[in-house]
């Protein structure tokens, strides 16, 4: 009932590249209309007449759905960062840190290109309430640097500042 192409035609086209959440609206009742819909790929096939609070409910729920199977991993030049499971992989290959290596690691990516001081670091990552030797930041980076191998190189030292994270 569309121009030019049914809405199976278009089903069938978006399924080809894409998996992409579709939600059909249809005045197609049918229950053999529904299933086949089901068969092509469509993830909720909604009936006219609708009521508009029922279609923003499966709209929701799609999107929720959908949105949960995207992992947050972000990759900085070779080096992976799962933000929900709180790991880092270098090359593919697991690296394993301590809570504030890792912690340390992910501010310096979250400001790529950024000058970040030692006073900058002590209060974003360590928190306030540290009141130790801001020269801690320089063992952690040293050891996050060797974890990291050849991608180490990644933390420049800003003399006389403190460190900046750059992919080049």
């Amino acid at each position: 009932m569309m121009p030019k192409l049914d809405g199976w035609s278009v089903l069938r086209q978006i399924r080809q590249t894409s998996k992409v959440p579709i939600m059909m609206l249809t005045a197609r009742g049918e229950e053999q209309d529904e299933l086949f819909g089901f068969e092509l790929g469509v993830d909720e096939y909604i009936t006219k007449p609708f009521s508009p609070k029922i279609l923003v409910a499966r709209v929701e729920a799609i999107l929720k759905r959908t949105s949960q199977k995207q992992n947050n991993i972000s990759d900085y030049g070779g080096i992976e960062i799962d933000e929900d499971g709180r790991s880092v992989k270098v090359d593919g290959k697991i690296v394993e840190m301590s809570l504030r290596e890792y912690e340390l690691l992910k501010y310096m990516v979250d400001n790529v290109g950024i000058a970040l001081s030692r006073d900058k670091i002590l209060n974003n990552v360590w928190n306030y309430d540290y009141y130790g030797d801001s020269r801690t930041i320089d063992s952690h980076v040293k050891k996050i640097r060797h974890k990291l191998g050849k991608k180490g190189k990644y933390i420049k030292t800003m003399r006389g500042i403190g460190y900046k994270f750059e992919i080049k």
